[in-house]
C-alpha cells in the first residue's frame, strides 16, 4: 500500500511539474504576434495582423488590409482594430471569438439597365462610380493553433456591418483567411 501511494504521488509530481514546464514554455514573456494572410495573397492583397496578448485568454490586435488587384478584390483597404477572448487550454490559442472595428474602403460600381435602339434589345451598363470610405462594427471567430516553437496557423472568419453610406451595396462586409505567423 505504501508503495502504491509513493508512486501514485510521484506520477503526480511529474505530471504537475511537465504542465508547468509546457506552459512555461509557452508563455514565457511571448506576449505579441505578427502574422501574414495567405489567402489574401492568392487572391490579390497583402493583409498583415499584429496581435499583443493581454493575458492567457484574451488578445487586442489591428488587421491591415492593402489590395493590389481590382479585378478580384473589391476592397481597396481596411484597417480593423479587434478584441479577443480565447477558450483553448493553452496560453492565447484554440477557438476565439472577437468583436472588430473596421475602417475601410471600397469600389462601388454602377449598373443602369439601358435600352439600345440599334439591337432594339436591353443590356446592362457597368461603370465606376467611386471609392467609398466607411466604418463597420462586427465579431469573428476562429481557430488558432501553436507550436511549443511559437509558430502559429489561424483560421478567421468575421462579418461586419457598414454604419454610415447604407444606401450602398457594401452594408455588410466580411474579412477572413488563412493566416501564417509567430509568437515573439
Amino acid at each position: 500500500m505504501k508503495k502504491l501511494i509513493l508512486f501514485c504521488t510521484c506520477l503526480l509530481n511529474i505530471s504537475i511539474y511537465s504542465q508547468d514546464v509546457d506552459d512555461q514554455i509557452l508563455t514565457s514573456d511571448k506576449n505579441q504576434e505578427l502574422k501574414i494572410n495567405g489567402l489574401f495573397l492568392i487572391l490579390g492583397a497583402i493583409e498583415v495582423d499584429y496581435q499583443y496578448l493581454l493575458n492567457d485568454e484574451s488578445g487586442i490586435g489591428v488587421d491591415v488590409l492593402f489590395a493590389f488587384d481590382d479585378e478580384t478584390i473589391d476592397i481597396n483597404y481596411y484597417v480593423s482594430p479587434y478584441y479577443r477572448q480565447y477558450f483553448g487550454k493553452k496560453y492565447a490559442s484554440g477557438f476565439f471569438v472577437e468583436a472588430f472595428g473596421m475602417l475601410n474602403s471600397v469600389e462601388d460600381y454602377t449598373s443602369e439597365y439601358t435600352f439600345d435602339q440599334a439591337t432594339d434589345s436591353y443590356y446592362y451598363d457597368y461603370g465606376y462610380n467611386e471609392s467609398i470610405v466607411d466604418f463597420a462594427l462586427g465579431i469573428g471567430t476562429g481557430v488558432k493553433l501553436l507550436t511549443k516553437r511559437g509558430f502559429i496557423v489561424e483560421v478567421d472568419l468575421g462579418i461586419g456591418r457598414n454604419l454610415f453610406k447604407n444606401d450602398r451595396d457594401f452594408t455588410l462586409i466580411g474579412k477572413g483567411g488563412v493566416n501564417l505567423g509567430y509568437r515573439f
